[in-house]
């Protein structure tokens, strides 16, 4: 046998032994590893940690029968103002002030046949919304965060302005 042969043949055999004295180093350390792990879930006998960790951090309820209740903390706008004149300029006006939709201007010919029927029907209507012939009035002008008293104010100042 040649040199070259006799020293591949010992590397060769170098490298299996350390091949194999790798895997006996694994094999013995995956079975401390796995021992010690299963001694830790003997211990934890008691699985409700376990089920607040993988806890979703939302749910979907598909109960047709459950209330839910959700408090909104509601901010009225304007900083609670109840100022008529603000309110109608900023609110109001758009569709008042330019006659849009059918909405009667601040003239007082276009408000007689609504004043007729009373300052709470013209309120009820300012708050709940409108429909008739001659247009329409969205529940508190559109814009749902207005408080009652601050659409009312805002009613008094366009009543009286007429």
């Amino acid at each position: 046998m040649s040199d070259q042969d006799s020293i591949f043949f010992r590397n060769f055999s170098i490298l299996l032994a350390v091949l194999i004295l790798l895997t006996i180093i694994l094999a013995v350390g995956a079975s401390m590893f796995q021992d010690n792990l299963v001694e830790n879930l003997k211990d934890r006998a008691d699985r409700s940690g376990i089920q607040a960790d993988i806890k979703p951090a939302a749910s979907v309820n598909t109960d047709p029968n459950a209330v839910v209740e959700v408090a909104v903390a509601q901010v009225a706008p304007f900083d609670g103002s109840t100022d008529g004149e603000m309110i109608y300029n900023n609110v109001c006006a758009a569709c008042h002030g330019t006659g849009a939709g059918g909405a009667p201007k601040l003239e007082a010919a276009a408000w007689a046949g609504r004043l007729d029927k009373g300052s709470d029907a013209v309120l009820a209507n300012a708050i709940n919304g409108y429909t008739g012939d001659a247009g329409m009035m969205p529940a508190k002008g559109g814009r749902a965060d207005l408080t009652d008293e601050q659409v009312q104010a805002a009613v008094e100042f366009m009543t009286s302005s007429l």
